[in-house]
């Protein structure tokens, strides 16, 4: 019987294969022993972090936790390994460390509570400044000395973070948002001791909404110039501060959509990340002749990208259609993970669709085989963020609705970054609306190119994406057969009381002041004021320790389905905003699919 048993096992199909695969982020290498990089991989089934001697050829798994860890970083001899601790998936924990060739796990700050992270700059001879989020306290930053007692060098209500130390450990550059904008950072450099050094407001207080952004100190001994980003000209792109003489290097570079940027290692050039349509690209620009020099990549997403001491360029890489591999500008895969690769998908196509605030962007995918001329089953896949964006990237999510026969459209709503400020900072005060008009828009366009079957669409996303969903399923409850939402805002003004406190800062800075400040806002923008309204089968998924989209706010909407018999199914599992188990998240793609098969009548 075991025999046939085994041949009556079913393949594995390839949309599983995608999520088990072997993946690995881009190696962060020491600043002072750059043969010694940690990296996060999922090669056991969860996310952890892992250590890698380049010169021994060996790796190490560093961490095994039940629920992943993902935030690690290198101290810059190389000798230890800091990783946040939080208790399952909650983002509320310690930092520890453990010695890079393995060993005993120590709270690398014993004099600190436990808190939400707000940044973490490891400095030499035992140095370290770490930032500290908490409801009661607000932003708190800590210089760290082995051997003694946290010294606190800044405390404020508003959100803020520690975002470099500098190569010497003199200097401590800090994101701010004290003038109550959390969408638009300002930059203060104190000393250890808290004292002020300089100060960068694009905001001029508030009365603008410009952002400033932390990218690093110069890696070299006594100097003193940050690199940093900003929005001058309504889009993201670096410039470098001199803190010392308080001066500003302009750098020439003339290309469209966002920049970022890292120092080349002796400090004598730039590595540009550039961001345009949902695609990325390098560049090199060198500070001694300004000259920009284009870094070959293939045509897709470049996710991260770090330049060794020797000058080589390694990037983590992928596109819709091909899966991730971390890559050296010279030719070849820097860090290949053990087992079989993810099967590849199929690549997207831009959409450019006319909305009320301007051209929207969208890629779709469809299945290889779609027969022409067909409407097909199609699936809104809704991004996060809200401030962040959908790119030509590899998602094992939209590929296995693919395989099942949908279609799959991804919308860049207002909102999105990646197309200039503006966009970006539509959606403030009429909070989800704004971008379920781009979404409406898109929609329209996919049933009336005939991609779409109008009564076979189903909204779908998590987070940010998971709360458009239902207020989508609420507010334009004929356009949606099906609503598929994964760690929603569902009662927004339950949630903003709920929510991490850098959170709340968002969300009065999106709606203009608190739920007591601004109700109607609140209510207009929260899916639970439309829930009676909702006519499709709805599918939710929630984390119980979620700190994001906790889970009283997403029972209240439940039981508001329940109470009037509305057509529904609750998920809750075990962690906190999403999983790092690839089990577990297998096991959430299932259902959702099996969740849209049965009530599109496909099953």
């Amino acid at each position: 019987m075991g025999g046939m048993s085994d041949a009556m096992t079913l393949p594995m199909p390839d949309w599983e294969k995608r999520f088990r695969a072997p993946r690995v982020s881009l190696p962060e290498w020491a600043e002072d022993a750059p043969d010694r990089s940690l990296f996060v991989s999922n090669a056991t089934g969860t996310y952890e972090l892992y250590a890698w001697d380049r010169a021994a050829g060996e790796q190490r798994q560093v961490t095994d936790r039940p629920n992943g860890t993902t935030d690690g970083v290198l101290s810059p001899d190389g000798e230890w390994v800091w990783w946040f601790s939080d208790t399952d998936g909650d983002e509320f924990g310690l930092w520890m460390r453990q010695p890079f060739c393995g060993g005993e796990d120590v709270p690398a700050a014993p004099g600190l509570a436990p808190s939400y992270p707000a940044g973490l700059a490891v400095g030499r001879d035992g140095l370290a400044v770490i930032g500290r989020s908490t409801d009661e306290d607000g932003t708190t930053v800590h210089v760290v000395r082995e051997g003694a007692e946290p010294v606190e060098i800044y405390r404020h209500r508003e959100s803020a973070g520690v975002g470099d130390l500098s190569h010497d450990g003199t200097l401590v550059a800090l994101e701010h948002t004290e003038h109550g904008d959390a969408m638009h950072s300002a930059i203060r450099v104190v000393t250890l001791e808290g004292s002020l050094v300089a100060e960068l407001d694009d905001t001029e207080g508030g009365a603008r909404e410009l952002g400033l952004e932390v990218l690093g100190f110069a890696p070299v001994p006594g100097d003193a110039r940050l690199l940093i980003a900003h929005q001058r000209r309504g889009r993201w792109e670096p410039v470098i501060w001199d803190v010392a003489a308080g001066r500003e290097t302009a750098l020439t570079i003339d290309l469209p959509g966002d920049m970022s940027a890292e120092w080349y290692a002796d400090g004598s050039a730039l590595l540009i990340g550039h961001s345009f349509e949902a695609r990325g690209e390098l560049w090199r620009y060198d500070l001694g002749d300004h000259s920009l020099t284009r870094i070959e990549t293939p045509r897709g997403s470049v996710s991260g990208a770090t330049a060794r001491p020797d000058g080589a360029v390694e990037y983590l890489w992928s596109s819709a259609a091909q899966p991730p591999a971390v890559r050296s500008a010279a030719g070849g895969v820097v860090l290949d993970p053990p087992g079989g690769k993810a099967p590849a998908s199929v690549p997207v196509e831009d959409v450019w669709v006319d909305g009320p605030g301007g051209r929207i962007h969208a890629l779709v995918q469809r299945p290889a085989d779609a027969p022409e001329g067909r409407p097909l089953p199609t699936v809104f896949e809704i991004h996060g963020g809200p401030t962040w964006h959908d790119s030509d990237s590899f998602a094992a999510g939209p590929a296995a609705w693919v395989d099942h026969g949908y279609a799959v459209v991804r919308v860049n709503y207002r909102g999105s970054t990646g197309y200039g400020r503006e966009w970006t900072d539509a959606l403030k005060h009429r909070v989800g609306l704004i971008e379920l008009e781009d979404i409406a828009a898109v929609r329209a366009w996919a049933v009336s190119s005939g991609l779409a079957d109008p009564a076979r669409l189903v909204l779908s996303g998590g987070s940010w994406g998971g709360y458009l969903t239902l207020l989508g399923l609420g507010t334009q409850p004929d356009d949606w057969a099906v609503g598929l939402a994964a760690v929603p805002v569902a009662d927004y003004v339950t949630a903003y009381h709920d929510e991490m406190e850098a959170l709340k800062a968002m969300d009065r800075t999106l709606f203009g002041g608190t739920p007591e400040e601004v109700p109607e806002r609140f209510r207009v923008s929260s899916p639970l004021t439309y829930v009676d309204e909702v006519r499709a089968p709805v599918y939710v998924s929630a984390g119980v320790n979620d700190p994001r989209c906790p889970i009283r706010q997403v029972e209240n909407y439940v039981d508001r389905l329940a109470a009037r018999g509305a057509v529904h199914e609750v998920y809750r599992y075990e962690a906190g905003h999403g999983s790092l188990v690839v089990e577990e998240r297998i096991k959430q793609v299932t259902k959702e699919i099996d969740f849209a098969e049965r009530h599109l009548g496909r099953r």
